[in-house]
């Protein structure tokens, strides 16, 4: 469910772009809907997780990825809430790479998503074998989409920096919040990775 709200985050800014806010409001009603659905999942697992010492993996670890990959979700709708209250659209000159770097955020989400559903497999073979290796991959993928996000953050920064003088200081001002945020979209899906890595290392 939080990589959910994250996946329909290029599309919400696709509308707004288009100022199709209509569209955009449905989108925003489909994440808030995601993240109540990953928070009520969040309480779930935490009060049917076993607290006994038979866990193949250290309780307070699992609750740690839990808790990460609902912190995706209510980013993302602290975004499109921020889009949505100001209805916000970026200038046209960087239309194409917002565009781009909400897809590569998502798919980073998206990424992180997908080594997190190899955990059942992990556990079964001990963290070891070839599992553990396909699962590697995967998470070297996840830093590379990160990074990638990293670049296009600071590209988009760079032209809005040119851009500043013409465009009202308010609207610049929450134009560089959403940028950020859609990064820390990416950054804590790279957590997710992390936490991950490291249960794999124990």
């Amino acid at each position: 469910m939080a990589d959910q709200a994250a996946q329909l985050l290029p599309e919400l800014i696709r509308a707004a772009s288009a100022e199709d806010w209509d569209q955009a409001s449905a989108v925003q009603k489909e994440i808030k809907a995601a993240e109540k659905a990953a928070d009520k999942m969040k309480r779930s697992i935490r009060r049917r997780l076993p607290k006994s010492l038979f866990l193949p993996v250290p309780r307070a670890d699992l609750l740690t990825l839990v808790n990460i990959q609902d912190h995706v979700a209510n980013t993302a709708k602290d975004i499109a809430s921020l889009i949505m209250w100001r209805k916000m659209r970026f200038p046209e000159s960087l239309q194409e790479d917002l565009h781009t770097y909400a897809e590569t955020c998502s798919a980073t989400s998206h990424q992180a998503l997908k080594a997190i559903q190899e955990l059942d497999e992990l556990l079964e073979v001990g963290f070891s074998g070839l599992e553990v290796k396909r699962v590697e991959d995967m998470l070297k993928d996840l830093d590379k989409l990160e990074r990638e996000t990293d670049k296009q953050s600071l590209g988009l920064r760079s032209k809005l920096i040119k851009l500043e003088q013409d465009l009202p200081p308010v609207d610049v001002m929450f134009y560089y919040r959403v940028i950020a945020a859609l990064s820390t979209v990416a950054d804590q899906a790279e957590d997710v990775g992390d936490r991950l890595q490291i249960l794999m290392a124990k």
